[in-house]
C-alpha cells in the first residue's frame, strides 16, 4: 500500500479529488500524468466532465491498453457509454454500456465495493439508454437490476453509484410524466451529493431538481435553480452541464433572458464539438 507521502499517492490523490471531489474544473494542464489505469480512468472522467471528449476518449484507450481488469474495462465501457448518451447517441451508448455489463456482470456475486459500482454503472447506464430511445419499461427493469445488485452488497457501495441510480429513476419517471413521482428521487439524489465530495454531483443534481420543478409546473422555482446552476457550470468549467443548463433556461425563462440561455446553448455545443463532442442532430433519426 503505497503510504500518504508517496509523490505517487499524492498525484493519484489529485485527480481523485478532481475526478469525484472539489475541482472539477482543474485545467488539462494541471492534471498529473495516469501512473496507472485507475489514474487513467480520473483523467477520463475529468476531461469528459468538462467537455472534452476527444482527450478523454484517448484516457480511455490507453486504460484498456493498460489493463486486463475487469471492473476497469468495465467501468471504461460505461464511461464512454455515459459520454455518448451525454450528445444524444443512445444507441450507440448501449453498445458500451452492454459491453460493461458483458464485463462485469459474470461474476456478479463477487460483491465487493468496486465490482458493485461497475455493475451498476453498466446497468443504470444501460437503463439511460433505454430511456433515451422511448423504452421506459425496460429501463424500470435494469434499474430494478441495479437496486438488487446494491441490496446484494456484502459491503457498502459508493455513493456516486446510488446518486447515479436516482438520478436516472428520476429521469424515468419525468419521461413518464410522472413529475410526482420523480420529485423524491431528485430530492435524495441531491441530499446525498450535499453531504459527498463531488462539486459536479452537486451540480447535476441541482440541476435535475430544476428539470423536476419544471415539470410540476413550478416555473420560477426551476428558473431561480437553472440560474444558480448555470452560474456553478460557469465557476467549475463544467461544460456539458453548463449546456443542459442553457438549454432548461430557454424553456422556462422568456424574452431576453431565453434568448440569452439560447445563445449559451449554443456556444457551449459549438465548443463541444471544437473538443470532439459532436450532437446527435435533431433530424437524425439514429439515437
Amino acid at each position: 500500500m503505497l503510504v500518504p507521502a508517496s509523490p505517487i499517492y499524492i498525484e493519484s490523490a489529485m485527480l481523485a479529488d478532481a475526478a469525484f471531489g472539489t475541482c472539477p474544473g482543474r485545467a488539462a494542464t494541471e492534471l498529473p500524468a495516469a501512473a496507472n489505469p485507475l489514474d487513467c480512468w480520473y483523467r477520463a472522467v475529468i476531461l469528459g466532465g468538462q467537455g472534452r471528449y476527444a482527450a478523454a476518449r484517448e484516457e480511455l484507450r490507453t486504460l484498456r491498453e493498460r489493463t486486463t481488469d475487469p471492473v476497469l474495462l468495465s467501468l471504461a465501457a460505461s464511461t464512454e457509454g455515459s459520454f455518448l448518451r451525454q450528445l444524444g447517441w443512445h444507441t450507440r451508448a448501449a453498445c458500451y454500456d452492454g459491453r460493461a455489463v458483458a464485463l462485469i456482470l459474470p461474476t456478479e456475486d463477487a460483491v465487493g465495493p468496486a465490482r458493485v459500482d461497475a455493475i451498476c454503472d453498466a446497468l443504470t447506464g444501460l437503463a439511460a439508454d433505454a430511456l433515451g430511445i422511448g423504452r421506459s419499461a425496460l429501463a424500470t427493469r435494469l434499474l430494478r437490476r441495479s437496486h438488487d445488485a446494491m441490496a446484494r452488497a456484502q459491503s457498502p457501495h459508493g455513493w456516486r453509484t446510488l446518486i447515479r441510480w436516482h438520478w436516472v429513476c428520476a429521469e424515468t419517471a419525468l419521461a413518464s410524466g410522472a413529475a410526482d413521482a420523480a420529485a423524491p428521487h431528485a430530492a435524495t439524489a441531491l441530499a446525498l451529493a450535499e453531504d459527498a465530495p463531488s462539486v459536479r454531483h452537486r451540480v447535476k443534481s441541482r440541476l435535475l431538481v430544476a428539470a423536476t420543478a419544471a415539470a410540476s409546473g413550478d416555473v420560477e422555482r426551476a428558473r431561480t435553480l437553472a440560474d444558480a446552476v448555470a452560474e456553478q457550470c460557469h465557476e467549475h468549467g463544467l461544460l456539458p452541464l453548463r449546456w443542459a443548463s442553457s438549454m432548461l433556461r430557454s424553456g422556462v425563462c422568456t424574452g431576453t433572458r431565453a434568448d440569452a440561455a439560447a445563445i449559451d446553448a449554443q456556444e457551449c455545443a459549438q465548443t463541444i464539438g471544437r473538443r470532439g463532442g459532436h450532437f446527435r442532430p435533431m433530424s437524425d433519426s439514429r439515437v
